[in-house]
């Protein structure tokens, strides 16, 4: 086990957390020229240009090196923060989002790569749950100190925001290099084909990725973006809503006990478990007007997430057979974010026409994919 690079990806992944600006990241665009409709549009580019330079960056860091491609998303990284903290209108704004796209797509597999190289198969749930928390602790620690020092002074939680990324990015440079230092040279494009078919053939690991993908941005639409209007209806403040984001936070570090919860129940059950519960939980949002128990339920849903969440970065890992684990990841990652967004779309559309419509819709695929792992799927998590 590469004790430092993981302690370094820990370290990387708390100051990445660090988004001092993220309570006021709306209105600080806002306040910088933005409107509402150009804040969608460029999120709707971002998206684009992830998933465009997904696959190209998991081939390139399967040549350069893991190390140099995740110091250079850090860097590309750092510099969007940069941009964000002088921005000064659309193009700026867009040129930010270019940048933070490409350092997501960089690090996107490399990352988990790096961790899962460094600790090995039989650690890697628990470091990768343990990552995971990090990252919320950086989320905790900002969301803190934006409350306390920076509520009224926007450019100084960007400026924050910049110094800790910039640092991340510094970090980087010591990690040490997990790829095998001799390899057979293969083309790209042909190594890219021939991924992306053996996964397409693997009908049953294909229909995993969608059922963990819908998954995924089921409870997204759900606690993102679809909670705080359940939080309205049933009366609660705008400070009660800050609280409790401060409580979902906090949910969110269970992924660290990710590996002795399943290791306990089994992981097959866990994911199940955590399906069936994801659908009864949005179920109770369609029915419930109390705001008490509306919190629980979000609560739930993230909590849970983080339980199981690890799983899946275990199980894409185990599933590369590939020297190229990078590409082969990447292309995992690609076809989850396609499902995701058309995902998002139809529940964002939903919504707009009932929110108790788009809570219903989000139980029943949980529910259904609970089924489908069950059936077909859970003899993927249930190997070692």
């Amino acid at each position: 086990m590469k004790k430092r690079n993981i302690r370094i990806m820990y370290a990387i992944a708390f100051l990445q957390g660090m988004v001092f600006y993220a309570p006021v990241a709306s209105l600080y665009r806002q306040a910088r020229g933005m409107s509402l409709g150009q804040i969608a549009l460029i999120e709707s580019v971002s998206f684009i240009i992830s998933l465009a330079m997904e696959l190209p960056w998991g081939v390139a860091a399967d040549r350069i090196g893991y190390k140099r491609t995740m110091a250079a998303g850090c860097g590309i990284f750092a510099l969007s923060k940069l941009v964000f903290w002088r921005a000064d209108g659309f193009m700026d704004f867009l040129l930010e989002r270019f940048l933070l796209s490409a350092a997501v797509a960089a690090l996107s597999g490399v990352d988990e790569s790096i961790l899962y190289l460094s600790c090995g198969d039989e650690d890697s749930q628990k470091v990768f749950g343990r990552w995971n928390a990090f990252s919320t602790a950086g989320v905790l620690a900002a969301s803190g100190a934006f409350a306390l020092f920076m509520a009224e002074d926007y450019a100084l939680s960007a400026f924050a925001t910049l110094a800790a990324y910039a640092l991340a990015a510094a970090l980087a440079l010591g990690l040490q290099e997990v790829r095998p230092p001799e390899r057979e040279r293969r083309e790209p494009a042909r190594t890219f084909f021939r991924l992306l078919r053996s996964t397409l053939r693997d009908r049953r690991f294909l229909l995993l990725i969608i059922c963990w993908s819908l998954y995924g941005q089921a409870l997204s639409s759900v606690c993102t973006w679809l909670s705080q209007n359940q939080y309205l209806r049933c009366g609660m403040s705008s400070a009660a809503m800050g609280w409790v984001f401060l409580l979902v936070s906090v949910a969110d570090m269970t992924g660290a006990f990710s590996q002795k919860v399943t290791d306990r129940i089994g992981r097959g059950l866990s994911a199940v478990g955590a399906l069936a519960l994801a659908g009864l939980a949005c179920l109770a949002l369609t029915l419930t007007r109390s705001a008490a128990l509306s919190v629980v339920c979000i609560l739930g849903l993230e909590g849970t997430y983080a339980l199981v969440g690890p799983l899946a970065g275990q199980v894409w890992n185990q599933q590369v057979t590939s020297a190229d684990r990078a590409t082969q990841l990447s292309i995992y990652a690609v076809l989850d974010e396609a499902v995701a967004a058309g995902g998002s779309l139809v529940v964002g559309r939903v919504a707009d026409v009932s929110l108790d419509g788009a809570f219903g819709l989000c139980a029943a695929v949980c529910l259904v994919c609970a089924i489908a792992v069950a059936v077909w799927c859970r003899g993927y998590f249930e190997r070692k």
